[in-house]
């Protein structure tokens, strides 16, 4: 089981950036594939991006290819989620969610909402026009 407690968000202007933090409490981070949901007011949650367990792949949605990327640091149990040219459309309550692997798995980047069992409280990114 794991905890995760995402920071970072706030107001930022069209074309800035922010770098959200999610810290990872519990069992082994290294068997956690990790992921970045978001959700606007009145729209489904939807994906945004996620890195394997081994870190080695990555798989972000068409909407923030170029602009976000995500790492993560085994050291500090924690994934990042750099965001950059931040467009008012990307205003949404961003939700870290995590999928244990305990046996391969290793490539795996999940998409879906409903294939991660564990998920933050979410942090509030707002970006001005």
């Amino acid at each position: 089981q794991v905890l995760l407690v995402e920071s970072g968000g706030g107001l930022v202007q069209a074309g800035g950036s922010l770098r959200l933090s999610c810290g990872a409490s519990g069992d082994s981070f290294s068997s956690y594939a990790m992921a970045w949901f978001r959700q606007a007011s009145g729209k489904e949650r939807e994906f945004v991006v996620a890195i394997s367990r081994s870190g080695v792949s990555t798989r972000y949605a068409d909407s923030v290819k170029g602009r976000f990327t995500i790492s993560r640091d085994y050291a500090k149990n924690t994934v990042y989620l750099q965001m950059n040219s931040l467009q008012p459309e990307d205003t949404a309550l961003y939700y870290c969610a995590a999928v244990q692997f305990k046996f391969g798995g290793v490539y795996s980047t999940p998409f879906r909402t409903d294939e991660y069992d564990y998920w933050g409280q979410g942090t509030q990114v707002t970006v001005s026009s």
